[in-house]
C-alpha cells in the first residue's frame, strides 16, 4: 500500500490534509478508499500504451503518438453538409473522450456484444462515476462521442524487427438522435457497434482497470492515461524495468514541448494515478522512472471471475 493511503488509514482525511502532501492526492486517495463499487472496466492494450491528445487540435487536424514499441495516428472524421464541403468534425480528446472510450469497450465485453446502448445507460455510468451529465458537461460528451464515431485510428506496433499495421474505425456503425435544439447541427449517439477490428483485439487483449479509480481521476486526461499505463506494465514486469524522460515525453507529453514543465506536471500526474492504485511501485529518479514488479489494480480472481463472465478470449 501507498505512504499515502498509510497515512490515511492511520490519520484520517482531516489529519492527512494538514501534512505536506498535494490535496488532490489526497482527495484522490480518500475518495477511492472510500468507495466500495468493485466494478471492472477494460481498455483495449494498445490504448494503455499511447492515448488520444488532451486538449482539443485543429479540427483537420491528424494526431500521432510514438513510442517504443507502438505508433498511434488518429485521423479525423467529417460531417456531411447541406451547403458547401464536408465538415470536419476533429479528433477526440481529453478526459470525456476516454471515458467514453473506457465505457464502450467496457460495456461490449460485459454483453458479450459489438452493440452498444449510450443514451440512457451511458448517462447512469457517468453518474455513478459522479461526473455530472447536464448542460455543458453532457454537451461535451456529446460531442466527444461524435468525434469517436467519424475518425478512424492506425496502431503500428513493433516487436522483434517485424512490423503490423492496423488500421481500423473505432465504430462501424451508429445509430443518431438530434440534439434537443441547444446546438445547431449537434448529434448524439444512441446506438454504436464497434469495428470487427477493433472488437477482435479488445477481446484479446484487454486491460482490467477500477471503474472506482477511473472516476476519481476524471477530470484530468493525463492520470486517466498514466493509470491505464500503470496497470498495464507493472503487473507484468519479474525484473525492475527503468524509462526515461524522454521516453515519457514521447508518451504523455507531446503537448508540452518544455521538457522541464513536462517533468514537474508529470511527476504530480504520477502521484495522482498512484493514489488510486495503491498496489503500483514506482521510483522516480534524475533519469526518469523505475517501474517495479507490483500487483495489479484488479486481482486475479476478480479477473477470473470477469472473465468467465463476460467470455474474454485467452
Amino acid at each position: 500500500m501507498g505512504a499515502v493511503h498509510r497515512l490515511l488509514e492511520e490519520h484520517g482525511k482531516a489529519g492527512v490534509l494538514q501534512l505536506d502532501i498535494d490535496r488532490q492526492v489526497v482527495e484522490a486517495a480518500a475518495g477511492y478508499l472510500g468507495t466500495e463499487d468493485d466494478e471492472v472496466g477494460f481498455v483495449y492494450s494498445g490504448w494503455a500504451q499511447s492515448a488520444l491528445p488532451h486538449k482539443r487540435l485543429p479540427d483537420g487536424a491528424t494526431w500521432q503518438v510514438h513510442t517504443d514499441h507502438v505508433t498511434l495516428m488518429v485521423q479525423p472524421g467529417v460531417r456531411p453538409s447541406r451547403v458547401g464541403d464536408a465538415i470536419p468534425v476533429g479528433v477526440p480528446y481529453g478526459s470525456r473522450a476516454r471515458l467514453i472510450m473506457l465505457y464502450l469497450q467496457t460495456e461490449a465485453l460485459r454483453n458479450n456484444s459489438r452493440e452498444v446502448e449510450l443514451g440512457r445507460t451511458l448517462h447512469a455510468w457517468l453518474k455513478r462515476l459522479n461526473i455530472p451529465v447536464g448542460g455543458t458537461g453532457m454537451a461535451a460528451v456529446r460531442e466527444q462521442a461524435e468525434r469517436i464515431s467519424r475518425c478512424r485510428i492506425s496502431f503500428e506496433i513493433r516487436r522483434g524487427g517485424r512490423v503490423g499495421l492496423m488500421n481500423q474505425n473505432v465504430l462501424d456503425t451508429a445509430v443518431f438522435i438530434e440534439d434537443d435544439g441547444t446546438r445547431q447541427g449537434s448529434l448524439f449517439i444512441d446506438v454504436a457497434t464497434l469495428s470487427q477490428s477493433f472488437w477482435d483485439q479488445l477481446q484479446k487483449h484487454p486491460v482490467p482497470v477500477e471503474e472506482k479509480a477511473v472516476g476519481q481521476l476524471s477530470n484530468n486526461s493525463m492520470a486517466i492515461d498514466v493509470y491505464c499505463w500503470l496497470a498495464y506494465r507493472l503487473h507484468a514486469l519479474k525484473v525492475p524495468a527503468p524509462v526515461s524522460w524522454a521516453a515519457l515525453h514521447s508518451q504523455f507529453g507531446r503537448t508540452m514541448p518544455e521538457v522541464a514543465k513536462f517533468r514537474w506536471y508529470f511527476k504530480r500526474t504520477l502521484a495522482l494515478a498512484m493514489a488510486v492504485y495503491p498496489e503500483a511501485e514506482v521510483d522516480v529518479t534524475d533519469r526518469g522512472l523505475t517501474l517495479l514488479p507490483s500487483k495489479p489494480p484488479v486481482s486475479p480472481r476478480v479477473v477470473a471471475m470477469s472473465s468467465r463472465r463476460l467470455k474474454i478470449q485467452g
